[in-house]
C-alpha cells in the first residue's frame, strides 16, 4: 500500500470522535479521512470544516459503499455497532468500533468471521491496551519479568456519575427498570478485562460476580436531562480462575472515586510484579511501578519513548495518547497483511462472553463456567 493511502470514513460526530478517533487518523501520514457521517447533518457538517474532511453526510451506507474508502471507524451508539460493523464488512472494509461490538458474544464473534472469511482487519477500542505504560508492561512480561502469572487485578475506579445531577448515557431507556441492567461493566470495564486476558495470556475457566445499583435516581441525558429511576450496575465485582491457574479479581464502577478514566491494572508473579497506573494525575497520563521477590519495594519506572506515538510525551492528554497508538497499529497490521490483528473482534468477543458470563452469574447466584453455550 502507497503511502497516504488509506481511505477512512468515521461514523459518529460526537465527542470521542472529536478528542480520540478523528485526531488519530490526522496524525498518521498513511491515512486520510474522506468523508464523516452523522444522522445529524449539522454534526458531521461542522466536524468536516473543523477537520478539513471533504465530504459530510448523514446517510452512512452511501458512506460504507465508497469504493475510495477502505476503512469504517464505527463511533456511534453502542446498539447501532453491529449493525454498521456488519455492514462494513460485507462491503470489503476494515473496522474499527467502539466497544462494544455487539451485547452478544455470539454476534461479535460471528462478524470476526466474516472479516476473517473476505482477509479484512479488525480491531476493537480497547484504547488502554495501547498505552505506552500498558505496551512497555507487555513488553517486559514476553521478557520473563513477570514469569508465571499468580494473580491479575483490575479496577475501573471512575467517580465520573457519583452526583446523581450530572448527566448519564450509557443507559437504556426502554429497558426493565425492575432488575438490574449491565452498564459499567460493559461499558467501562471492558479494557481492564481485555488487559488481564493479554497479560495473562489465558482464558477463563469460571467466574462468580455480584452487582449494585448505589444511585437510583439520575439525571439522563438522552431523555432531557430529566430525573429518572435508573436500575443499573453502579458498581460489580467478579472473581476469575484462569485455564493457566492464575486467579484475578475486577472492578468496576461509575461511583468509586478516582480520576477518569481511573483504569488500575496488576500482574504479579512468580518472578516479578507490575502496576499500571492509566489515571491522568498531576498532568502526567500515566504511571508504571515494578518489583521483584528480591526488591519488594515498588519503584516506579520511565517509559521508554519507542512506546509513544511520534510526537507523543507524558504529559499529552490520555485521549490523543493512548487511540493515537491504537489508530497507528491498525494500520501498521493492514500495512502488514499478515496474521497479527491484536485487540481484534475475536479479542471483543472473548471480553464480551466474558461480561455475559458475569452477568449470568449474578442473576443466578453461582460460579459459571466459560465458554458460555
Amino acid at each position: 500500500m502507497s503511502q497516504s493511502s488509506l481511505g477512512v470514513a468515521v461514523l459518529g460526530a460526537g465527542a470521542w470522535a472529536d478528542s480520540a478517533h478523528i485526531p488519530g487518523w490526522l496524525r498518521d501520514p498513511r491515512s486520510r479521512i474522506v468523508a464523516i457521517c452523522d444522522p445529524v447533518l449539522e454534526r458531521a457538517e461542522a466536524f468536516a470544516a473543523k477537520f478539513d474532511v471533504p465530504t459530510a453526510t448523514d446517510d452512512w451506507q452511501s458512506v460504507v459503499a465508497r469504493t475510495d474508502v477502505d476503512v469504517v471507524d464505527v463511533c456511534t451508539p453502542s446498539q447501532t455497532h453491529f449493525e454498521l460493523s456488519m455492514a462494513a464488512l460485507e462491503s470489503g472494509k476494515h473496522v474499527l468500533c467502539e466497544k462494544p461490538v455487539a451485547f452478544d458474544f455470539r454476534e461479535t464473534r460471528r462478524a470476526a468471521e466474516v472479516a476473517r472469511s473476505k482477509g479484512l482487519k479488525t480491531k476493537l477500542g480497547f484504547t488502554f491496551r495501547y498505552s505506552p505504560g500498558v505496551q512497555y508492561a507487555w513488553s517486559m512480561i514476553q521478557d520473563g519479568f513477570v514469569g508465571k502469572p499468580f494473580f491479575f487485578n483490575g479496577y475501573e475506579q471512575n467517580s465520573q456519575w457519583i452526583d446523581p445531577e450530572t448527566p448519564l448515557r450509557q443507559v437504556d431507556l426502554d429497558a426493565d427498570q425492575s432488575e438490574i441492567q449491565v452498564s459499567s461493566l460493559e461499558g467501562y470495564g471492558a479494557p481492564v478485562i481485555d488487559i488481564g486476558h493479554w497479560w495473562v495470556g489465558a482464558d477463563y475457566e469460571r467466574v462468580v460476580g455480584t452487582m449494585r445499583n448505589f444511585i437510583p435516581e439520575r439525571r439522563v441525558r438522552d431523555a432531557d436531562n430529566a430525573m429518572m429511576r435508573m436500575n443499573i450496575d453502579d458498581g460489580t465485582v467478579y472473581l476469575t480462575e484462569y485455564s493457566n491457574g492464575a486467579i484475578g479479581s475486577i472492578q468496576t464502577s461509575y461511583v468509586t472515586v478516582g480520576n477518569y478514566p481511573g483504569i488500575e491494572a496488576r500482574i504479579y508473579g512468580e518472578g516479578g510484579a507490575i502496576i499500571c497506573r492509566l489515571v491522568e494525575e498531576f498532568g502526567v497520563a500515566e504511571t508504571i511501578k515494578v518489583a521483584t521477590p528480591d526488591d519488594v519495594e515498588f519503584r516506579e519506572l520511565e517509559i521508554p519513548q519507542e512506546f509513544y506515538p511520534e510526537g507523543g510525551h507524558p504529559r499529552e492528554s490520555w485521549r490523543s495518547l493512548f487511540y493515537a497508538n491504537l489508530i497507528k497499529d491498525f494500520i501498521d497490521e493492514i500495512e502488514e497483511g499478515g496474521e497479527r490483528n491484536q485487540g481484534n473482534f475475536d479479542d471483543g468477543a472473548w471480553v464480551q462472553e466474558a461480561i455475559n458470563a458475569v452477568e449470568l452469574s449474578y442473576r443466578e447466584r453461582r460460579w459459571v463456567d466459560l465458554p458460555v453455550e
